[in-house]
């Protein structure tokens, strides 16, 4: 009995990489959203252009909903993982590498497209 509980105790302290990756997935979007949302509505803001006043909101509106399923496809490639890999420290160097993608992915998509809507504003 006392071998049971110092493992269990163990893998209760090891990092759920189930749990972990869902509560990245949640900041990032709401990192991804409010850049979304200020910067660009910023850049709509410097925007003189009538023509080029519906599509800045139309590109806010596909790219959150298109944000969503490639963040739910992240999250279930960690969180359909079986009990043994939750817990197991060797998937470290994956997790890692897949945090900075979302975090990458989250943060300079919403700036990239105020550059290219800015782009868009200079030239008309």
């Amino acid at each position: 009995m006392n071998d049971v509980l110092p493992q269990d105790a163990a893998h209760q302290r090891a990092r759920d990489w189930r749990k972990s990756a869902s509560d990245h997935v949640a900041y990032a979007l709401l990192v991804y959203t409010s850049l979304q949302i200020f910067v660009t509505v910023q850049a709509m803001k410097s925007a003189t252009a009538e023509s080029l006043s519906i599509l800045p909101y139309l590109a806010l509106i596909v790219l959150v909903a298109a944000i969503i399923p490639a963040c739910r496809k992240f999250e279930r490639r960690w969180a359909l993982r079986p009990d043994e890999e939750a817990h197991d420290p060797a998937l470290a160097g994956d997790f890692r590498r897949d945090i900075i993608m979302l975090w990458a992915l989250a943060i300079l998509l919403p700036l990239a497209l105020t550059a290219v809507f800015k782009a868009i504003a200079a030239v008309l």
